[in-house]
């Protein structure tokens, strides 16, 4: 197989959680530059609508679905939605997270519940609907965006950290399981790239610092996020599974 068809997802369909912004939304615009369907899924009409438009645009088939990953009775109609639209699913990316300020002392249960639900048990739900799929067509690739704070404790942000830590770890533990029937299951971990969600930190004395860790000595962009997804959802990939990936200037490795 050449080079250029190692990394060819044309015919192949993707779905990417949370890809109607951020690092989701480069994603989702990289994979369907290589040729991938795409089907976003987000809560936002309006971003969802936006971000289809740009996926169309790129001449692949897109579509949106509006839904709530917290919410566990959506989770099977979005794949019903998608393979009715685009065909069967052979590309998950569970990238959609969020993050609730708080530390132990500080954070309700409820938030600590609803960070959880989002970042790890949805993705387990999503992961189980798409491998059954998988399975039964002969393989698929399974990508978890997991975060540089799975490998970090975060005193600002622990439900986050934790929900990421054993992200990674579910990751091993379906790659381990999955690997018999030809499915490949990987992690990215993003460290500080320039989206909404880390905006914040740039008016905050943190920046310098994180600035100064980093051996790129910037942030990262939402479409450099790109070409990790595209590896890991192409045939370039099919014998590495269980692995996190850094994405992340070298901030992991700097002292």
């Amino acid at each position: 197989m050449s080079s250029k068809n190692l990394f060819d997802l044309s015919g192949r369909v993707a779905v990417v959680t949370g890809g109607n912004g951020g690092i989701g939304r480069g994603m989702a615009l990289g994979l369907a530059q290589a040729g991938a369907s795409v089907a976003v899924v987000a809560r936002n009409e309006q971003k969802n609508r936006r971000v289809v438009n740009e996926l169309q645009q790129l001449g692949v088939p897109a579509i949106a679905v509006e839904a709530d990953l917290a919410q566990r009775e959506q989770l099977p109609a979005i794949f019903q939605q998608v393979e009715k639209k685009l065909g069967p699913v052979d590309i998950l990316v569970n990238n959609a997270g969020i993050i609730v300020l708080g530390g132990v002392l500080e954070l309700s249960p409820e938030d600590w519940d609803r960070v959880f639900e989002t970042n790890l048990n949805a993705c387990f739900l999503l992961s189980k609907l798409a491998a059954r799929s998988m399975v039964q067509r002969g393989g698929g690739k399974i990508i978890n965006i997991a975060s540089e704070l799975a490998l970090f404790g975060s005193a600002r942000v622990p439900s986050y950290s934790a929900s990421k830590g054993a992200l990674v770890q579910l990751t091993k533990s379906m790659a381990i399981e999955l690997a018999k029937s030809n499915i490949q299951v990987n992690a990215i971990a993003p460290g500080f790239i320039d989206t909404d969600m880390v905006a914040p930190i740039k008016e905050m004395p943190l920046y310098e610092d994180v600035i100064k860790r980093t051996p790129a000595g910037r942030f990262g962009t939402p479409e450099e996020c790109a070409g990790t997804a595209i590896y890991l959802a192409s045939h370039a990939s099919d014998f590495v599974t269980g692995a996190t990936i850094y994405l992340d200037g070298g901030f992991a490795v700097q002292l």
